[in-house]
């Protein structure tokens, strides 16, 4: 963890290819293709009960922004008929297929079964070729996709090309397809055509188990978050001062005695911590490779191994050891103690001990043959001269990093591995921490990586550190038991996430260099999924922005890039809320109103009583939203909003809008809902009450 306790950073540190879009191609008019009468009739009954739709040229709300995006007149609706298909020649296309129907069918309530062959109106097909257009694709992570009236169809180079273009389906489709639960529809997307791939190969959410354990639940919890924004990499932190979190064979102490504490602990009475079998680590690696992403571990060394030496400083009857492995201990403290607090910079493994290689040893050659990255990160970072001059960290970094090679893998780490003495032959990534940026001294670490050939993954701790809190200082302390201040003196919102380049933030850094991006959520703080999503989004899509989508003028709050930006953002809220994900719903985002309601049958007696809608409001309480509903029979009464409220680190619930009415005589009554609230637009939604009396 970087932080101003360190020495280091006190001392300014080192540094189906169907007619139809065969048509598409030649001409953009085949975009307003029209619907078979007895498709036209289905979403005619579909739409009854829904959401008034947005215009049909209204430009698509995706996150990231794609490369290219053409509108067209109309729009396709996914029904109970529909099918995903996979052409004959496409089968490695299929279990991306099936993701996508598991994706779309809680909420839609369809079989949407998978099949092979031919396309049928209605339908949505995955094509394995080349449509033209990706040739600047750097990866084969690019698709496009192309709605007609009558269908979609996706193609890509590579099942991970379609597997992106998938997330860009879902998010065309309503708010609520999110959902576990079936929601009323309609589900329809805008006619279009989607050119799309990333700017850069690397796109990381880093996730610090280390200070506080988290459960390979909520880790694989996370993934499926965050591959909706097409993130491609989970970095995990496997190790720190209070934590070790991962079996390694031949070392059982390292978890039987380094992994039974977190921060703030008070020696272990409060939160008893935990680790991971190589099962479950292994599972995770499954988890994320079918979600196409890859894990990078990393144990963090020299420094920042408190749960190591404290494991081992004893380890006296261990055979793979000398029988003298005390003299691994370069840290301040001799013999090693605990230390439950946010401090670092106060542990350091020897580089003259045979033990500390024979103990490093094992543990990366056991962890890169159940990773799938090719990356090992090996930390690096805020190791005090006190502890260890500049030469001693550079013998050991240059040392570990011939350990890693020779296991295949590249070596990455903080970009502190780049100063003075280390000689990472081959190639190797530094990862830029610093909040530094143009040509100050303190960029020194991002330019002495470049001048040593290495590539740079770029985390600036106050554009990517999203343990930092939302606001700080005199600002406020936001939220107040979340989060730390110390790379954002007043806070690190939506803005500072997005209103920044990569390629240009240090001098002689340039894209050239760079291959990605990374979020960092550090674990101080955190105890739970839910405080780690809180503290994640919004500000995970702005980053996977900045690593997905082209270079833009992204400057300032005020700027059309950022503006457009918070626009698409405000319509994520309702699909976080439908999905169940906790969020800090920033006041710098003009979230939006957002309604689904059904069909209602009136009781013997024409009357209704109940809910009749459920409502996406976020950072709204529910004393701020007016409801009004239209019985239809000329009669206009009040809704009632109810739901959980927000707290200072958790988000309001999803709301339920009831209303009461009695009808005079039976009939088909056609409803209207609406809600409002200050500052946003007015949700509206229809709805059929029948009494058949």
């Amino acid at each position: 963890m970087k932080s101003t306790r360190s020495t280091r950073w006190a001392s300014k540190p080192r540094g189906w290819r169907s007619s139809c879009r065969t048509a598409l191609a030649a001409c953009a008019a085949c975009l307003a293709v029209s619907l078979p009468l007895s498709l036209a009739a289905q979403i005619a009954v579909v739409t009854s009960a829904s959401a008034d739709l947005a215009p049909a040229t209204s430009v698509p709300q995706i996150i990231p922004k794609a490369v290219s995006t053409t509108v067209g007149q109309g729009s396709f609706t996914l029904t109970a008929a529909a099918r995903i298909v996979v052409p004959t020649g496409s089968e490695a296309a299929l279990p991306v297929a099936q993701d996508l129907a598991n994706y779309l069918r809680p909420a839609t309530g369809y079989s949407l079964p998978v099949v092979t062959g031919g396309v049928q109106s209605g339908d949505i097909e995955l094509i394995l070729g080349d449509p033209g257009g990706l040739q600047a694709d750097p990866d084969g992570e690019g698709y496009q996709l192309d709605t007609t009236t009558g269908g979609v169809t996706l193609e890509g180079t590579t099942p991970h090309g379609l597997y992106d273009g998938v997330q860009t389906i879902r998010q065309l489709l309503s708010t609520w397809i999110t959902s576990s639960s079936v929601m009323p529809g309609p589900w329809t997307m805008p006619v279009v055509r989607i050119t799309d791939y990333p700017r850069y190969t690397y796109r990381g959410v880093m996730l610090d188990i280390a200070r506080h354990y988290e459960t390979p639940a909520a880790v694989e919890q996370l993934i499926d978050q965050a591959a909706t924004y097409k993130i491609n990499v989970l970095h995990l932190h496997l190790s720190d001062d209070q934590g070790f979190r991962i079996v390694i064979n031949g070392f059982p102490n390292l978890t039987t005695i380094g992994g039974q504490g977190s921060v703030g602990t008070g020696g272990r009475t409060m939160d008893p911590g935990g680790y991971w079998t190589q099962s479950d680590y292994q599972a995770v690696v499954a988890d994320a490779a079918a979600h196409f992403m890859t894990v990078v571990p990393e144990v963090d060394t020299p420094g920042h191994n408190n749960a190591i030496i404290m494991s081992e400083y004893g380890d006296t009857a261990n055979p793979l050891l000398n029988g003298h492995p005390q003299d691994i201990n370069c840290g301040a403290n001799n013999p090693p103690v605990w230390d439950y607090t946010e401090d670092v910079g106060y542990s350091a493994m020897c580089p003259d001990s045979q033990n500390t290689w024979t103990i490093l040893s094992a543990i990366i050659s056991q962890l890169d043959s159940m990773s799938t990255s090719p990356y090992h990160d090996l930390g690096g970072d805020e190791v005090p001269s006190t502890l260890l001059s500049q030469s001693q960290y550079a013998s050991f970094i240059n040392q570990e990093a011939g350990i890693v090679q020779a296991g295949g893998k590249t070596v990455m780490g903080w970009a502190d591995i780049a100063g003075p003495g280390t000689n990472l032959t081959g190639p190797s990534v530094a990862e830029y921490w610093n909040p530094a940026s143009g040509s100050s001294s303190d960029t020194i670490t991002g330019t002495e990586a470049v001048a040593k050939g290495m590539k740079v993954v770029m985390a600036p701790a106050n554009h990517a550190y999203l343990d930092q809190k939302y606001l700080a200082g005199s600002a406020g302390n936001v939220p107040p038991t979340l989060g730390l201040s110390w790379a954002c003196n007043t806070g690190c919102d939506v803005d500072q996430f997005y209103n920044w380049d990569p390629g240009g933030y240090v001098t002689g850094v340039t894209d050239s260099n760079v291959i990605g991006v990374e979020g960092a959520m550090w674990g101080e703080t955190v105890v739970n999924l839910s405080n780690v999503d809180y503290m994640t989004f919004p500000r995970l899509p702005a980053l996977a922005e900045i690593a997905w989508s082209p270079k833009a003028d992204r400057t300032s709050t005020s700027s059309p890039a950022y503006l457009d930006f918070v626009g698409r953002l405000a319509a994520q809220g309702g699909r976080f809320l439908a999905a169940g994900l906790n969020f800090y719903p920033s006041p710098e985002v003009p979230w939006r109103l957002d309604l689904a309601a059904s069909n209602v049958v009136a009781a013997s007696d024409g009357g209704v009583n109940g809910r009749l809608a459920t409502l996406s409001a976020p950072g709204f309480p529910a004393s701020a939203i007016t409801a009004t509903i239209n019985w239809g029979d000329g009669a206009t009464t009040a809704g009632t909003v109810t739901g959980t409220p927000a707290t200072a680190i958790t988000v309001n619930g999803l709301y339920a809008v009831s209303g009461s009415h009695t009808y005079a005589r039976p009939g088909v009554y056609d409803a209207t809902l609406t809600v409002s609230a200050a500052n946003t637009a007015p949700a509206t939604v229809h709805f059929t009450v029948r009494w058949n009396g």
